[in-house]
């Protein structure tokens, strides 16, 4: 893996040093914005510090100092942005909070670097991403927590409460909100995209603030919840279990429709059970409930289904989309009291 990434680091380095994009076959580099965002530069810090690779590290930083500007007009994804970018955060943080001066506090989906003057969304009615909204919180607060300025903390948080005020049915979020209303767009659920990384989150925060907000535990629990009981069904020949959606919200149809992003979630449900600690560790807590072994049995259940989606292709990479095969009874719309099928391996 080390050896692949300094591979395709030195040809960038060598062919596109500086740009936001990187071709390699042709190998030349382009710009996303008129002088560029440093985008590959930026996303791979961690990875440099990770592999220890300290000589490239300097190099990049030196160049994020000395080259580095957001001071330039162009739209930039809001969702995008922070969760990559931290060089220079106070400076990119304070443009961003533009995105965040909607009527209700939903981010707008992108922002004017230069002017900080959020935007709406060129598609989707104008509306934001539910998962793009809900995901901007760990840096936010962390920021926050470092530099000792509230201000990222709170306009992250509110993000939050304006979800919760819409009282999602079964714990399950569609996934567009207007930021104007503050109010859900559509009825459609899916764990994939547009929708995935707020479950995916509501357990990372809780854990990021030392589970001293119920509200995200509370959350959590009723997404897992509503996922077993709405969402959850096995295929047709192999009975493996797998995530569907519900493109007209609960009490409608299933589709048997799973994104590879939905792969987040054994890994996480298996967070939320051990609270970061080992399963056996976690096992001998007296937080150890009941209901935790069920989550970890679904996690790994899940996580095979996962793996089964390489196994199956030629090449050994999973596709980003899988319809699976399924028998028409599980797809049928829920009555209270009617639970998804769960295959028992």
């Amino acid at each position: 893996m080390k050896e692949a990434f300094i591979t395709s680091w030195d040809a960038y380095s060598k062919y596109a040093w500086g740009y936001d994009r990187f071709n390699p076959v042709a190998k030349t580099g382009s710009q996303m914005s008129p002088n560029g965002l440093g985008w590959i530069i930026v996303d791979s810090l961690d990875t440099l510090m990770i592999m220890n690779l300290t000589s490239q590290l300097a190099v990049a930083r030196r160049w994020i100092h000395r080259k580095l500007s957001y001071d330039q007009d162009q739209d930039a994804n809001t969702f995008e942005t922070i969760i990559l970018y931290l060089a220079k955060a106070v400076d990119l943080a304070d443009r961003l909070l533009g995105a965040y001066e909607s009527p209700s506090g939903i981010p707008f989906a992108s922002i004017d670097l230069r002017t900080a003057r959020g935007i709406r969304s060129h598609a989707d009615g104008g509306a934001s991403s539910t998962a793009e909204a809900t995901t901007l919180q760990l840096e936010m607060k962390y920021l926050s927590n470092i530099t000792n300025r509230h201000v990222y903390w709170r306009k992250a948080e509110q993000v939050i409460k304006v979800i919760d005020d819409n009282g999602a049915e079964a714990g399950l979020v569609p996934i567009f909100i207007d930021p104007h209303s503050g109010k859900f767009t559509s009825r459609e659920i899916r764990l994939g995209s547009r929708g995935d990384s707020y479950y995916e989150y509501l357990i990372k925060q809780y854990l990021q603030i030392s589970e001293q907000e119920p509200l995200y535990s509370e959350l959590w629990e009723e997404a897992l919840a509503g996922i077993r009981k709405h969402l959850i069904i096995p295929t047709k020949e192999a009975k493996l279990n797998f995530v569907a959606e519900l493109p007209r919200g609960v009490g409608g149809l299933l589709s048997p429709k799973m994104d590879h992003l939905v792969c987040f979630l054994p890994g996480t449900r298996a967070l939320g059970a051990t609270g970061r600690l080992t399963e056996a560790e976690a096992r001998r807590l007296p937080s150890w409930t009941t209901e935790k072994p069920d989550q970890m049995d679904l996690a790994r259940r899940l996580v095979k289904t996962c793996w089964g989606m390489y196994k199956v292709t030629k090449t050994g990479l999973a596709p980003e989309i899988v319809w699976f095969e399924v028998d028409d009874a599980p797809l049928q719309p829920r009555g209270k009291g009617q639970h998804a099928i769960v295959q028992q391996q």
